[in-house]
């Protein structure tokens, strides 16, 4: 029987829950057999044997992780020597050889950078019958005879498959000459990236388990080694949106940790999946490294805010991507406190604004001078478009609720960008209309004169 190397994994994945190593230990060996380099197979195979009790299981771990260092896949081998040193066995020359590759004094790591791809999960797999054993002389599905008693033909099948998983990679030499980063671990020295390895702390999930929660104070980031999650926020009728899709080398959690703030989304696994934890007593725990880690890290969220920007804001769309990185690069960046003015009422229009991160409050003074909260900007937000586009003075004041961050373009750019790109203009029109609904809305003043409208 034939069937994708994506349900096989699904299908062992079960029945290693249920408590059936030897038959889950059968399907992983079939993806082995088509697929040796399959790493996350021969990791969960390793799983199997551990599981049954079988001490080879750690020659597996071992010969895996090596061959992820070199293919570049650091944070699976990390996954192995984290397991071998829960096992009793060392593991120290895996984690030396893990910063020596990927830490910042490292001559592998390169802009020019590749790793060795696993196979697709479409790839077509050849799976035994797992529920019975063969009948004498027949072939299992992946070619071995049966020969002997049920105990000893078992016995056979493990062998073979634990064989094959060691070996797996003995002959494969097209190992890339440069390697990736590891998000934040690579960005810092190395006697840092050597304390923080210390303090991950590993995290082995089923399908379907939660990492983080809607709501939850954030206390901890995490590093994705395998698996995939998925990231999705909750409303009020408890409606979920999907977000966004998490792999290998995602980071995630990390701007709740850093404000101190509860989570804004639920992370939960859609398989099984392998994550690393940091939590904030270990960062703190580094005392002296702290800042420049704490500096990575703010500098590895930027970096991935502004690519989440680029890639979700109407704003950006009708520019490639090149054409986006430079506009980009006519922003200013600024951080604000808490409690910070962005915007004043009354004030004439200075430019074009957008939300990385945080939140900040939009309000205008009643007559009685009582502030009347019109809404909440968050990230992705653009505001300020109002007054560029009426070519009037500010009747709303912005102000941040939560540490932000908030990019800035100036007035006469944005004027130029308006001229040459329609597509632009039209964004911001629309935009002002419809927040000028809101805000009526907000105000209670449905009929108000056209020149007394909240302009922001």
């Amino acid at each position: 029987m034939m069937a994708s190397l994506g349900d096989v994994k699904r299908s062992a994945a079960l029945l290693f829950g249920q408590g059936q190593h030897v038959a889950a230990l059968r399907l992983y060996d079939a993806i082995i057999a088509a697929a040796p380099l399959d790493f996350d197979a021969r990791i969960r195979l390793a799983d199997c044997a551990a599981a049954a009790g079988d001490p080879r299981a750690h020659a597996i771990y071992r010969a895996t992780a090596w061959y992820c260092l070199k293919a570049g896949h650091p944070l699976p081998a990390l996954v192995c020597a984290r397991v071998l040193e829960s096992r009793g066995e060392a593991a120290s020359d895996l984690t030396a050889a893990l910063v020596v590759s990927y830490g910042s004094e490292s001559e592998l790591l390169g802009k020019v950078a590749t790793r060795v791809a696993p196979p697709a999960e479409a790839l077509l797999v050849t799976v035994p019958d797992v529920r019975t054993p063969p009948a004498p002389g027949a072939l299992d599905g992946v070619g071995l005879p049966r020969a002997g008693s049920a105990a000893e033909w078992q016995r056979g099948v493990v062998d073979t498959a634990l064989a094959r998983a060691e070996h797996a990679t003995d002959s494969y030499a097209e190992y890339p000459e440069a390697v990736h980063p590891i998000p934040l671990l690579s960005a810092v020295s190395e006697a840092a990236f050597r304390r923080l390895l210390g303090t991950l702390v590993l995290r082995r999930l089923p399908a379907s388990a939660h990492v983080i929660r809607e709501g939850e104070p954030g206390a901890s980031f995490y590093f994705v080694a395998s698996g995939q999650l998925r990231v999705y926020a909750t409303d009020g009728l408890a409606r979920q949106t999907e977000l966004a899709t998490l792999g290998e080398g995602a980071v995630f959690g990390e701007m709740a940790l850093l404000s101190a703030q509860p989570r804004t989304a639920s992370v939960g696994c859609l398989t099984d999946a392998d994550v690393f934890e940091v939590g904030r007593d270990s960062l703190a725990a580094l005392a002296d490294e702290l800042g420049a880690v704490a500096q990575a890290l703010h500098g590895f969220t930027r970096e991935r805010l502004l690519a989440n920007l680029m890639a979700t804001s109407p704003l950006f769309r009708p520019f490639n991507r090149m054409q986006q990185r430079d506009l980009l690069r006519r922003f200013t960046s600024h951080d604000v406190a808490p409690g910070t003015v962005v915007i004043n009422e009354h004030e004439e229009g200075r430019g074009l604004f957008v939300v990385l991160s945080g939140e900040l409050d939009v309000s205008r003074r009643a007559s009685d001078g009582q502030a009347v909260p019109l809404s909440t900007l968050r990230t992705g937000d653009v505001f300020g478009e109002m007054a560029l586009v009426r070519s009037s003075n500010t009747t709303a004041t912005v102000v941040a609720t939560r540490p932000a961050t908030v990019l800035f373009l100036a007035r006469d750019y944005v004027s130029k960008i308006v001229t040459a790109v329609p597509e632009i203009r039209s964004y911001l029109e629309a935009l002002a209309e419809d927040r000028e609904i809101d805000n009526q809305l907000a105000l209670g003043e449905d009929d108000t004169p056209a020149d007394e409208r909240i302009l922001i």
